[in-house]
């Protein structure tokens, strides 16, 4: 069995100053969004998304994925406990970020950058659609880094089986590392390559929904399930909720929109 490093989530001192791995993990994804945005902005016009707007996208989106993720975070996950600390509401260096908060969130924040660009709201979400997932695997890579989210018991004959010794010491999946394959860069792959053409509006979103709601649902049966508003379950987890109508929605957007 494999042991899980037990990384140092500080990845540089400068005096008072500490630098973690998942605040860097969370700029990669952004760096990686812009690289990206800048290459789609020049290949597919037809998205009117200059370089200028990228940067305002950028910055709209930042915003969604902080105060979303967190507050997602405290309502979905851990209501009772940030009731008891409501001061590490504000403590998001030490990570608990709710990727459902994140993406409602953002689409508020795409709304309004649509709005200020006189830009149709599947407009902006077919476009940034693609750059998302990379930053979703960076952020999961983070998850591993911290040693948090860890998988649900395997057998112990697993090879790749990871013991998490801050945990229990029972082999279990590194979880982390299955979703970033799945909802960071297989999701990629798919995404990227669907949008490489001009898609009937709201597609590429459509698909981003059901991608992602699909990923989450496989990965959820590999991680040990969060202790949501319902409890913890084994059989139906958190994530796995709120990812449904993700999927639901998405099936439906995108049938309608194949058929326009």
């Amino acid at each position: 069995m494999l042991i899980h490093p037990q990384f140092d989530p500080i990845a540089l001192s400068l005096g008072p100053l500490a630098i973690r791995w998942y605040g860097l993990m969370y700029l990669a994804g952004f760096i990686s969004f812009l690289w990206l945005g800048r290459r789609r902005a020049a290949a597919q016009p037809w998205h009117r998304i200059d370089p200028v707007a990228l940067d305002d996208l950028l910055f709209y989106g930042v915003l969604g994925v902080v105060l979303g993720g967190r507050l997602g975070q405290v309502l979905f996950y851990e209501p009772a406990y940030y009731l008891d600390h409501p001061l590490e509401i504000l403590a998001v260096w030490k990570g608990g970020m709710s990727f459902h908060g994140g993406f409602l969130g953002v689409l508020v924040a795409m709304a309004l950058f649509g709005r200020k660009r006189s830009l149709s709201f599947w407009q902006v979400t077919d476009f940034i659609a693609p750059l998302v997932p990379l930053g979703l695997l960076a952020g999961r890579i983070g998850n591993f880094i911290n040693g948090e989210l860890w998988g649900r018991v395997a057998a112990a004959d697993l090879p790749w089986a990871m013991v998490f010794p801050y945990v229990d010491g029972l082999p279990r999946h590194p979880s982390q590392l299955y979703q970033a394959g799945g909802e960071g860069l297989l999701l990629f792959i798919l995404l990227w390559w669907f949008s490489g053409k001009e898609r009937p509006r709201g597609t590429v979103s459509a698909l981003f929904l059901i991608g992602y709601g699909a990923a989450r649902w496989i990965g959820e049966y590999f991680r040990e399930p969060d202790h949501g508003i319902f409890g913890q379950s084994y059989l139906v987890s958190m994530g796995q909720w709120l990812s449904l109508p993700m999927i639901l929605i998405g099936i439906v957007l995108f049938v309608r929109g194949m058929r326009k």
